[in-house]
């Protein structure tokens, strides 16, 4: 027989526990806030220096000769400076236009033509410098700890101008000349330009993004004007094919627009954008 406690019992032991989940529902929930994946512009400086390379020097004069040696071309290490406008279209994808002005690099060269058994050693100074736009794509591939590894690419052109430029001329076995010294005025070439990236962005705060990127460009080529020698002759110019720069830039991006919802008022803040 059921005690005549058993049914009071019951009932208070259902209205104690039903009483947490009725308080709990009525109960209001904090709604997460998630990052947004949308469009933002930005502005960017860059600063860095450049490692440059010269494929090959050319003159028309060389096919005179029977054969033409190179000793050594290079380039000494110059700064350049860059601004830029973007837009990031979401967390991995963002793209930019920059243009900068690559200072002058001091070039220095040496080559040995011979001719009829006739060496005709030649020595080359001169300075380059550039005037370098590019429209460029990157991916970012995650962010751990507001560090993002980077890829890129980009595309444009560069007005390239060869400046200063001297050919110091000498024979050695008998030619009745004894060489001739020639000068160039500067002469500027535009000319098609790629770019390779690969970095790493800090995020410093939620709108200052600071980079250090490693970039391949390759700059085209390059001409010298008229060689003059200083008793009034004229020469062909000098080309400059294909010249690259492997160059070591430090970059600040500055966002424009804001990644985050407004947060909620009784909540704190979300940490700072993370791709993770």
């Amino acid at each position: 027989m059921v005690s005549r406690f058993t049914i009071p019992a019951l009932a208070a032991l259902a209205v104690l526990t039903a009483s947490p989940a009725v308080h709990a529902a009525d109960m209001p929930m904090p709604a997460p806030v998630v990052p947004l994946e949308v469009g933002g512009w930005y502005l960017r400086g860059d600063i860095g220096f450049s490692n440059q390379n010269v494929g090959s020097l050319f003159n028309e004069n060389y096919n005179g000769f029977d054969s033409v040696q190179n000793i050594y071309k290079s380039f000494d290490a110059a700064p350049f400076f860059g601004l830029g406008v973007g837009y990031t279209v979401n967390n991995w994808l963002r793209f930019d236009v920059t243009g900068e002005y690559r200072a002058n690099a001091n070039f220095h060269g040496y080559d040995i033509g011979t001719a009829g058994g006739v060496i005709f050693p030649d020595m080359y100074n001169g300075s380059k410098s550039e005037w370098t736009f590019l429209a460029n794509g990157y991916v970012d591939l995650g962010t751990w700890l507001n560090l993002t590894p980077f890829i890129g690419a980009g595309i444009g052109t560069s007005r390239n101008t060869i400046s200063n430029f001297t050919d110091t001329s000498n024979c050695v076995g008998g030619c009745g000349n004894p060489g001739a010294n020639y000068y160039s005025n500067a002469n500027s070439h535009w000319s098609f330009a790629w770019a390779l990236y690969a970095g790493l962005g800090y995020q410093l705060t939620r709108n200052a993004t600071i980079e250090l990127a490693y970039r391949y460009l390759d700059l085209g080529k390059a001409s010298t004007g008229t060689m003059v020698s200083f008793d009034g002759l004229t020469s062909t110019p000098f080309e400059f094919n294909h010249l690259t720069s492997q160059d070591l830039k430090l970059g600040l991006r500055f966002n424009l627009d804001s990644f985050y919802e407004t947060p909620h008022p009784y909540y704190p803040p979300p940490p700072l954008h993370s791709k993770g």
